[in-house]
Order: structure tokens, then sequence, then C-alpha cells
């Protein structure tokens, strides 16, 4: 299964991925695993929405979640690795007329089926004209195609970053692009351990979604190298491998479809105690009775809940500070705040989940 690596590691990723999502891959009928979820694990405000997707690109999606984060009304968000614009289609319709969605991938396959149809959707959500763009480029390099500093309210990807062979470049390009107290908000395939070389330059498990996959403890780190000290894990589910031969190849790995948000803001590296307060208010679209911020922090309308200090400022400082009452500041501390999953898991609290 493995392959002759004749060029430098990224071209050869590069080139690789490009072939499996660009000629190979003709519907996701054609993958080998469970990396990609099927639209019932979607909340349900996202799933009535696919009836208004041109049904060529619902064909051809290979994403493993649905990280559409809420509250996007008039916002910049940028979709990497696009593909073929399911998401960026769906975050049209979220950011509104008023909005604008960005989407960037190196498979121009893709690209090309993704631009024909921005005039239907346009036409078909009611509004004057697109609010979608497509970019051919590589994501590690955002400003190639002009996306400059402090420019994005949000980020998102759906199982695109494990193809990615310099995360470490690409996390930095992603905190550049943000704005201050903007939010990356992602799906992807984490693993229980790092994957040996061979395995992570074949062709077929790098284009599954497996090969590329993340160390858990690897992307904690990462996201201190970019100034990120407490990324939240959303949701989290494992991944079945369903071909006999990858599951010989690589069936010692533990794979998880995990959902990440993360926000450029000064945070600490624990949970800090300040006395703070927060009450949502209830006014996000399609989240009345309740708002779930990571796995272990709902927020019930209405009902106050004290909140570290890291939270607080999640909140505070972001597009969601409009939808809460916040009660506190941090003239006066109070040690550790006990914030964690109420069921520890093997990830840390730096990864994710999706489906």
């Amino acid at each position: 299964m493995t392959t002759t690596n004749t060029m430098t590691t990224p071209t050869r990723t590069h080139a690789d991925v490009r072939e499996y999502y660009g000629d190979v891959l003709q519907s996701s009928a054609d993958l080998k695993t469970g990396a990609c979820c099927p639209a019932e694990a979607m909340p349900f405000a996202l799933r009535r929405m696919l009836g208004d997707i041109h049904p060529e690109i619902l064909a051809r999606f290979y994403g493993c979640g649905s990280p559409l984060p809420p509250a996007l009304e008039g916002r910049t968000v940028l979709d990497l690795g696009c593909g073929t614009g399911r998401d960026a289609y769906l975050l049209s319709r979220l950011v509104g007329p008023t909005g604008r969605v960005i989407g960037v991938d190196m498979t121009p396959e893709q690209l090309t089926v993704a631009r024909r149809h921005r005039d239907w959707h346009a036409e078909r959500y009611g509004f004057a004209a697109s609010n979608v763009e497509f970019h051919e480029g590589l994501i590690e390099d955002l400003g190639a195609i002009g996306i400059t500093d402090a420019s994005i309210d949000v980020v998102v990807s759906n199982c695109v970053l494990n193809l990615a062979p310099d995360k470490a470049r690409v996390f930095a390009e992603v905190f550049r692009v943000l704005k201050p107290g903007g939010e990356l908000y992602f799906a992807d395939v984490f693993a229980d351990r790092r994957i040996p070389d061979a395995l992570r330059r074949d062709p077929v498990l790098l284009g599954e979604c497996l090969g590329g996959a993340l160390y858990t403890e690897d992307f904690r780190r990462l996201m201190q190298q970019v100034g990120c000290a407490d990324a939240r894990t959303v949701s989290r589910a494992p991944i079945p491998l369903l071909d006999p031969a990858i599951e010989a190849a690589i069936g010692f790995v533990n794979f998880e479809s995990i959902t990440v948000r993360a926000f450029k803001l000064a945070l600490e590296d624990r949970c800090e105690d300040f006395g703070q307060i927060a009450t949502y208010r209830g006014t996000i679209p399609d989240a009345p009775h309740a708002f779930v911020l990571d796995d272990h922090h709902t927020f019930e309308t209405g009902r106050p809940l004290r909140v570290c200090g890291n939270t607080f400022d999640m909140l505070a400082a972001t597009r969601f500070g409009a939808h809460f009452e916040l009660h506190g500041d941090k003239a006066r501390h109070f040690g550790l705040f006990d914030c964690a999953p109420a069921s520890p898991t093997s990830a840390p609290k730096a990864a994710g989940a999706c489906c």
C-alpha cells in the first residue's frame, strides 16, 4: 500500500491529495472508511437546509462533521478546504446577504463544481448577488490569495487540516487572518498516537484522512505555539475502518472525528476562578433554550452559571457577548476553577469532536 516518495514531502502530499480528491473520488460512495459523517449527524437546523444545496455538490461532499458554529449573521467566514462548496453554501445562508464567505481549496476539479453553482444558490436564497467566492490555493499560504491580517471573523474547516503536510503553518496562518476575538471552528480526524512515516505517506490512507491525522497531544502543542492556550472540545465520535485492507494496515491506531473551537484571545493555560457569572439570554438563532460552548459548558437560557476566567472571556470578548449577561471582573482571584468534562477521556482539553 505504500508508495515511493520521489518528491519533497509537502509537494508529494499535495500531489497525492489533488489526485485522490480530483480523480479517484467521484462521490462520497467511493470512500473506504467512516471518517465522513452522514447528514443525519448534523444538527437539525443545518440538516433542513441541505434541501437548498445543489445535488451535485451534496454528492461530492467528503467532510467528517458539521463545523458550522452559530451567530454568524453579517460575518466574514473563511472555509479552509472548501471542496465542492457544501459548507460554503450553508455558510452563505447563515451569514446572510450582508455577510461574506471565502472558500479555499487546492483541487481544481472540485472548485469547478463549486463555482458553477454560485448564481443558483444566490437565487435559491433570495440574494441579489452571491456572497460566496472561491479561490484555488494552499491553506498553508493564505496570503498568496490575498487574505490579510485580522480580516476574518470565523475560520471553519471540515476534515481538511489532516491533509496539510505543514500543519503548524496552517494554524499560524489561521491565527494571523483571524480578527481579535475571532474563532477557529473545525472538525477533523485525530489519532491516539503518532502515525509511522510509511503510513503517513500512503496515498490511500492520506486521502481517507487517516495518514495525516493529528496526534491529540501534538495538536495541543501546536495550539500553544500559535498562542492558543485553551482550545475546547465540542464533540467527538469514533471512526470505523470499513475496508479490510485499511484495517490491516493501520488498525492499531484509534481514530476519532473531533470538533474543536479556539478563539484568538489572550487566555490562561489553566482555568482560573474569579467569581464570574454568565447567563444566556436565549437569543442565538436556533438555540432558544440553551447554548453549547463545548463538551462541558451548556448554558441554559436564563440560568446563571459560574464560569472560569477563560470561559468568561470566550463569551464576553467574542461575537457571543451580545447574547449573554456577564457579571464580574478579574479584580479578585479564588484559585483554580474546576473546569473539565464530567467524564475524562484520553484526548486533551485542546482537542475536540464532531458528529
